[in-house]
């Protein structure tokens, strides 16, 4: 089968829909909300003007917004980051790699997904999976799709929802082994989207896009302060999009809103309730074998836009809800409490066929259908006490809390035989037959705890330490019904981290750090026994740059991280695996933003990665460059507004890519792909023109294994005018 491996475990349909509302009950238990709002009330009455005329001025000195865009959401220089330590910290302290891509940045690219705006991070590679659907990721060389945040909580398993870039701030991704904040993440990083939040100030934005392959893009972004003060206020964020493809027959409609309230409960406390509701439909674009493409093949060259699969199968229909609220009350001056939970639903149904072994005749293309059924959910809570204090001289900035996760699973589906296609005189309408029978339906519970510490500690001149420790604890019931087997896997990791940064001259600062990650795998081996934990270490240093006045930063890191306990295929019981494997990825990585006052804007970052197997059943690849990892990848992207005509701002950039593995026994080749784009600011409104892939570069910029390669998108354009009111 030609996709990926299952990004979710299961649950069952039935059992989900019958105890829905009793498991929510007990979910929203783990949850200490109830002391919450009576600290929030009683912070209220403390601050009514009644008690205290001079309290009601006081929120303007001491608010905090929780996610709120501020100034540091802009420019392509920030200095600021939150993800390394739950909390806002200098990226110049902070003794691991993380790096900011911000509204503005997104803005005068126009992207439209989540892998578009991390191109200009130096360790994410381009990774495409054949536009399957979902936002897929690479960062130092191990996959990372999972490891996607959301205001600092995990989503759902499934996550076949994509992220809407035009509802998020900024994304921050955090590199190497993060376990200790996070827990279960995989080995290469995080990426953190921070959503937009209710502001004091009114924004009215509407916007309308249209491009290339027929894409058309009807958005808006209200925020409406509901009180004089403005800590009570409305955002409202919607987007409509329809798109074609290149691809013959493939296209994807998204329906996307948001809402979020921030409620004014006293000077001491930020509350901020929030909801989303996304619907998408699309034709999974799944590739097309190499040979003919980036492979010879007998019979001739193969379009790039050829569709594989079968329009009359059907195709993606995908839902997902979240609610959720984030709670900050401030105990004191030097201590507050933090709570951000959400609740997510998805469901749906989705239709693909696949591409399996190439025919001898290099004609006939074997493949594979499959009906899936999804249904999720999951309750993520992170409760947490924020305290700051100093102690012999040091100053401390502890985080201390407790991560808890629950919700069920499903992704069952059928199997289907469907006929050849030939690739060279395609015919579609073609019949598939399903078993009335499920093929895989094993339903799953999970529940996860973590109890965590980091502490950063600031002494003598310049010196900051960082060191983190956590405590996990997971079950995973499945229930597999197509086998008749239940099954329990229990899992419990200890991880920490450690860093330090001595800042030798302002501005100027070098470090070192120690990094964990730990990841449990389901399955059994032959003799029955539960996989272990997937683990990986990391060591990294570097030095880093901040500018007086932030108006440029820099970063260079060395790093060496390992992956162990990887399953691979066991050599004597056929179709089962053992957890003898172990990867590593090697690398220096440079990054360089900049804000100049003589109008331009620039980032840039460039990548050398060496990655290779290390261990492995397979002899084979033992010593190979790891799949998807290119050695060397540059990319910058600079904007510059017109001195004599301050209205228009151009930009420019582009990407080079190193060959790569694709799949064994193929290589990807290395490829160059330019940007431009113009845009004139008038009182009201801003009309932004833009062109990806300005020379039209035909390249494969992904496979997802020996029988697909992925075409990357030809040069197209857009159009986009926002007006504001």
């Amino acid at each position: 089968m030609s996709s990926l491996p299952s990004r979710a475990a299961h649950c069952s349909l039935s059992a989900h829909t019958c105890s829905s509302t009793a498991r929510k009950a007990r979910l929203f238990a783990l949850t200490p909300l109830a002391l919450c709002v009576a600290q929030v009330a009683a912070a209220q009455q403390v601050a009514t003007p009644d008690s205290d005329p001079a309290a009601a001025t006081a929120p303007q000195l001491q608010e905090v917004r929780i996610n709120a865009s501020t100034e540091k959401d802009m420019g392509f220089a920030p200095v600021e980051a939150q993800t390394a330590s739950k909390a806002p910290m200098r990226r110049l302290e902070t003794p691991q790699s993380v790096s900011v891509v911000t509204r503005e940045q997104m803005e005068s690219r126009q992207i439209t997904n989540v892998q578009q705006a991390l191109q200009t991070v130096a360790g994410v590679s381009p990774v495409n999976f054949g536009r399957r659907g979902f936002d897929d990721l690479n960062i130092r060389g191990f996959r990372s799709t999972e490891s996607i945040l959301v205001d600092g909580l995990v989503q759902s398993p499934g996550m076949w929802a994509k992220l809407q870039p035009y509802g998020y701030e900024r994304f921050e991704v955090l590199k190497g082994s993060a376990s200790v904040l996070y827990g279960q993440v995989q080995p290469g990083g995080v990426v953190n989207a921070v959503s937009k939040r209710p502001k004091k100030e009114a924004i009215n934005e509407v916007g309308v896009e249209m491009g290339s392959f027929g894409q058309r893009t009807l958005q808006a972004d209200i925020n409406r302060p509901l009180s004089e003060s403005g800590k009570t206020a409305l955002r409202i964020n919607a987007q409509v999009s329809n798109a074609d493809d290149p691809t013959q027959f493939v296209y994807r409609k998204d329906r996307w809103f948001a809402t979020s309230l921030s409620i004014d409960l006293g000077a001491q406390t930020d509350l901020v309730l929030f909801a989303t509701y996304s619907r998408s439909e699309w034709m999974r674009q799944q590739g097309i074998t190499p040979y003919g493409t980036v492979l010879p093949n007998r019979n001739g060259t193969l379009s790039r836009t050829m569709f594989t699969g079968d329009p009359s199968f059907g195709v993606y229909d995908v839902e997902s809800t979240t609610v959720g609220y984030a709670l900050e009350h401030r105990l004191s001056d030097a201590m507050t409490f933090r709570q951000n939970v959400r609740y997510e639903t998805e469901k749906g149904t989705g239709n693909f066929v696949s591409n399996q072994a190439l025919q001898a005749n290099q004609r006939l293309q074997n493949r594979q259908a499959s009906r899936q059924y999804m249904d999720y959910d999951l309750l993520a809570t992170d409760t947490s006490l924020l305290s700051r204090f100093e102690a012999l001289g040091v100053k401390h900035q502890l985080v201390t809390g407790l991560d808890v996760r629950s919700g069920t699973s499903l992704l069952a589906s059928r199997t289907c035989r469907i006929g050849a296609l030939d690739l060279f005189a395609p015919v579609y309408g073609m019949q598939a037959t399903c078993p009335e029978a499920l093929t895989s339906d094993a339903p799953s519970k999970l529940t996860v705890a973590g109890l965590y510490a980091q502490d950063q500690i600031k002494f003598g001149q310049g010196w900051t330490a960082l060191v983190g420790l956590r405590r996990d604890w997971s079950t995973n019931d499945t229930n597999n019904r197509v086998a008749n087997t239940q099954t329990r896997q229990k899992d419990n990791a200890t991880t920490l981290s450690a860093g330090l940064v001595y800042e030798f001259k302002p501005g100027w600062a070098a470090y070192g750090s120690y990094g964990e990650s730990f990841l449990p795998q389901s399955g059994l081996t032959f003799g029955g026994s539960n996989f272990v934990p997937e683990t990986g270490k990391q060591w990294e240093a570097g030095v880093k740059y901040e500018a007086p006045g932030g108006q440029i930063t820099g970063a260079l890191a060395v790093f060496d991280l390992v992956r162990q306990n990887v399953t691979t295929a066991d050599p004597v019981n056929t179709g089962f695996s053992v957890q003898t494997g172990e990867q590593r990825a090697r690398g220096l990585e440079l990054e360089l933003g900049a804000d100049l006052k003589n109008g331009w804007k620039i980032t840039s970052a460039y990548t050398y990665t060496q990655s290779k197997v290390t261990r492995d059943n397979n002899a084979a690849i033992v010593g190979l460059p790891l799949n998807l990892t290119p050695r060397h990848t540059l990319t910058a992207w600079a904007t510059y507004k017109l001195p004599q005509y301050q209205r228009v701002t151009l930009g420019l950039g582009g990407r080079y890519v190193s060959e790569q593995i694709g799949s064994y026994p193929f290589t990807l080749p290395s490829y160059f792909v330019a940007d431009a784009s113009v845009s004139y600011m008038g009182e009201n409104y801003r009309v932004t023109a833009g062109v990806k892939n300005v020379f039209n570069k035909a390249y494969y910029d992904g496979a997802i294994n020996a029988n697909v390669v992925s075409p990357a998108l030809p040069r197209s354009f857009s159009l986009g005018v926002t007006y504001f009111f």
